[in-house]
C-alpha cells in the first residue's frame, strides 16, 4: 500500500471522528435548546438580563415558563414552568432571584439563579390577573399591579408576603417607581391615563386622563426623575381612509410624566405619514439615557430615539411624528424585527438591545450601532404553525390595516375590550359609536356585531379585515385562521370566584334574582356563553343606527368592562341595574337597593 494513501487514511479517519464527536456536541446542544415539548410555542413576552451580562431570562407566556439562557454562545441552560400566563419577570438587586408574575394563575413567583440552573425559592397567590413588577431600589418591597382588582399590590420580598393593596384606578398593567422610593406612577389603561401614587401614604394622589390606551412598560428617568412610557390613542372619528392616513382614528405616542401630585404627561406623536406606528408596547431607556428604545409589536419594530431635543409637547400631539425627526437617522431610526416584538432590555455597555420576540419564538439581539438584527436566539416553538397560531399573527399584525395603523389587538387588547366606544363603520352607520366587545370564545357567542347581522363566523372575519381593518382582502384560509385563533382563546379567569369554593351569600342571592322573576336576566343572557342568540329592541337605539335591535352581549367577565351598553352610556354595574336597563324596564321587577347589590356581587362571578 503506497504511504501517501496511508497518511489519506489517517487523515480521513481522524477528520471523521472529529465530523463525528461535532455533531454528538451539535445533537447534545439541540438538547439542551429544547427542554420539554420542542413544539411548544414559547412565546416571550419580557426578559432581564443578568448584572453580570452572562446571560437572560425570559417570561414565555404560552408555554408558562422561563427560559434562562446563556449570552456566550446563545445556548439555554434551563427552562421551569412557573404558572399559567406569565406576563413580568424582573431582576432582584442581589442579581440571583428573578421574580415573575403569572396572570392567569393569580401567583408572584420566586426564582434563585443557581449556575446554570433555575430553582423555585417561593410562590405568592394574589389572584386578579397580577401582570407588571418592579422593585424597591433596595429590593425589600415589589410592587404588582393587579389588573383585576385596580390595585397595585406591596409585597415583603423576604418574607414571600402580601402587605397591602393600594387603590390605584382600572386596569393597572405597568408601573415603575420615583428616584428617590417614594412614589410610582401606575399605568390604569381602564381610567385612560396614568395615576400617581403616594407609597408612604398609601393612597392615590390623582389622575392624569388622557384617552391612554394599551399603556405599555414604564421606565424612570434617573437624571429628571419623570417616567416614560407609550400608548395607543383613539381620537373619536369614523373609520375610512381618510381620517385613518391623517391619524385620527387610532394612533401612536410617547410620553413621559413626573412624580408630582399634580403632575401631567407631556408626549409626541410616533407616527410617520404613509407608514404609521402599531401597538408601542416595550421600552427601554439606555443606562446613558442617550436613547429611547420601544418595540412597536404591531409593525413588527423596533423604534429608536435620540433622548436629547425629542418633540414633547405639553398636554398634547400633531397628528404626524415631527418632520425633523424623519430627516435624520440619528435622531429617529426604525429597525425591522418581524413577529411580534415585545420587552426589550439593553446590555451595559448600551450598544446591544434583546428583545423578547414572541410570535418569533426567539430573544432577538440588535446591534445598536449597525442598526440590524445580529443574532436569533431560538427558545424552542412549533417551526410549522397551526392553523390558529396563523390567525393569531394576523390578530396582531397592524399590516393588515391601511398604512399599518392598528391591529385588531389595538382595540381588542389581549381578545378583550378597550376603555372607549368606538364608530368602526362595521354596523353601517357613522357617528354610532359602540363599545368593544371582548372576542373570547367567539364561536360560542354568534351572532356577531351589536346588531347581530353577522349571521356567519368566516363572513364576520373576513369583513372585519377589509371594512374595520381598511386593509387588504384576505383570503378564506386567513379568515378561517383568525376564526380558529379566537375561538381557542378563552378569558382569564375570574377572581370571583373559584371552582373549588361556592359562592358567598350575598352572590347566591343574586343568583336567585337572575335567574328569578324579579331579575329575568335569564330571558335572554342565557346558556353557558350567557346570550340567547337573539336581537332585542330595548327602546335604547339611536334613529342614525342602520338596524334596529341589539344583539344580546355575553356576560362572562363583565365585572371587567369599563364601558357598559352598546354606546357605553353605562361605567358601572350599578348604573346599568339603576338606569334605562333595570329589570323593571327590560322583563323583571324593581329591585330595593339591597338586592340590586346582591345582584351586582352575583354578576362579578360571571
Amino acid at each position: 500500500m503506497p504511504a501517501f494513501y496511508c497518511v489519506f487514511r489517517a487523515i480521513f479517519v481522524l477528520l471523521a471522528k472529529f465530523a463525528f464527536l461535532a455533531l454528538l456536541g451539535l445533537a447534545w446542544a439541540e438538547e439542551r435548546q429544547l427542554q420539554g415539548d420542542p413544539n411548544q410555542d414559547r412565546s416571550p413576552v419580557d426578559l432581564v438580563i443578568s448584572q453580570d451580562g452572562r446571560w437572560i431570562a425570559t417570561a414565555n407566556q404560552t408555554s408558562s415558563t422561563v427560559s434562562l439562557v446563556s449570552l456566550s454562545d446563545r445556548s439555554l441552560w434551563d427552562e421551569v414552568s412557573v404558572g399559567q400566563h406569565p406576563s413580568s419577570i424582573v431582576l432582584h438587586p442581589d442579581g440571583k432571584h428573578l421574580l415573575v408574575t403569572s396572570s392567569y394563575a393569580g401567583t408572584l413567583h420566586w426564582l434563585r439563579v443557581d449556575g446554570q440552573k433555575l430553582q423555585h425559592s417561593g410562590e405568592l397567590q394574589l389572584g386578579f390577573q397580577p401582570t407588571g413588577l418592579a422593585l424597591s431600589a433596595d429590593g425589600t418591597m415589589v410592587y404588582v399591579c393587579l389588573t383585576d382588582a385596580d390595585a397595585v399590590a406591596v409585597v415583603d420580598f423576604q418574607a414571600c408576603r402580601l402587605v397591602r393593596k393600594i387603590a390605584v384606578g382600572r386596569w393597572p398593567r405597568s408601573l415603575a417607581i420615583s428616584n428617590d422610593g417614594t412614589r410610582i406612577a401606575v399605568g390604569t389603561s381602564g381610567d385612560r391615563g396614568v395615576s400617581i401614587v403616594d407609597l408612604q401614604e398609601g393612597k392615590l394622589l390623582h389622575v392624569d386622563r388622557f384617552v391612554g390606551l394599551n399603556i405599555g412598560h414604564m421606565q424612570t428617568s434617573r437624571t429628571s426623575d419623570q417616567v416614560y412610557f407609550p400608548w395607543m390613542v383613539y381620537r373619536r372619528n369614523p373609520i375610512n381612509d381618510r381620517n385613518i392616513r391623517l391619524g385620527w382614528v387610532m394612533a401612536s405616542r410617547l410620553g413621559r410624566i413626573g412624580f408630582t401630585d399634580g403632575a401631567h404627561r407631556e408626549a409626541f406623536s410616533l407616527d410617520p405619514p404613509g407608514k404609521a406606528i402599531a401597538d408601542p408596547h416595550g421600552l427601554a431607556l439606555t443606562h446613558d439615557e442617550q436613547k429611547v428604545l420601544v418595540t412597536a409589536s404591531g409593525s413588527h419594530e423596533l423604534l429608536i430615539y435620540r433622548n436629547s431635543g425629542l418633540p414633547f409637547l405639553d398636554r398634547g400631539s400633531t397628528d404626524h411624528v415631527d418632520p425633523e425627526l424623519l430627516k435624520d437617522r440619528e435622531r429617529f431610526d426604525r429597525i425591522e424585527l418581524g413577529g411580534r416584538p415585545m420587552g426589550v432590555k439593553v446590555s451595559a455597555d448600551d450598544q446591544t438591545a434583546y428583545v423578547a420576540n414572541y410570535l418569533d419564538n426567539s430573544v432577538q439581539v440588535v446591534d445598536l450601532i449597525e442598526r440590524k438584527i445580529a443574532q436569533r436566539i431560538f427558545l424552542g416553538g412549533n417551526q410549522t404553525a397551526s392553523l390558529a397560531r396563523r390567525g393569531e399573527a394576523i390578530f396582531y399584525d397592524a399590516r393588515r390595516s391601511l398604512d399599518q395603523w392598528y391591529s385588531c389587538h389595538s382595540c381588542h387588547y389581549l381578545g378583550g375590550s378597550n376603555a372607549v366606544a368606538m364608530d368602526t363603520l362595521n354596523d353601517g352607520s357613522a357617528f354610532t359609536f359602540k363599545t368593544v366587545l371582548p372576542l373570547y370564545a367567539l364561536d360560542q357567542s354568534g351572532p356577531w356585531t351589536w346588531h347581530g347581522w353577522q349571521k356567519g363566523l368566516i363572513d364576520a372575519m373576513e369583513h372585519s379585515l377589509k371594512t374595520t381593518m381598511v386593509g387588504p382582502d384576505p383570503t378564506q384560509e386567513e379568515a378561517q385562521a383568525l376564526a380558529a385563533f379566537l375561538s381557542s382563546m378563552r378569558s382569564p379567569p375570574n377572581p370571583n370566584r373559584t371552582d373549588s369554593e361556592p359562592i358567598g351569600p350575598s352572590a347566591a342571592r343574586g343568583k336567585e334574582i337572575f335567574f328569578g322573576p324579579k331579575g329575568a336576566c335569564s330571558d335572554c343572557h342565557s346558556g353557558t356563553a350567557g346570550t340567547d342568540h337573539q336581537i332585542h329592541d330595548l327602546g335604547l337605539g339611536s334613529s342614525d343606527d342602520a338596524y334596529q335591535g341589539y344583539n344580546t352581549p355575553s356576560l362572562q367577565g363583565v365585572f371587567r368592562k369599563v364601558q357598559l351598553l352598546h354606546d357605553g352610556r353605562a361605567s358601572t354595574l350599578e348604573e346599568v341595574l339603576k338606569g334605562e336597563h333595570s329589570p323593571d324596564k327590560v322583563h323583571g321587577q324593581a329591585l330595593t337597593s339591597e338586592e340590586t347589590q346582591d345582584l351586582i356581587v352575583y354578576l362579578k362571578t360571571l
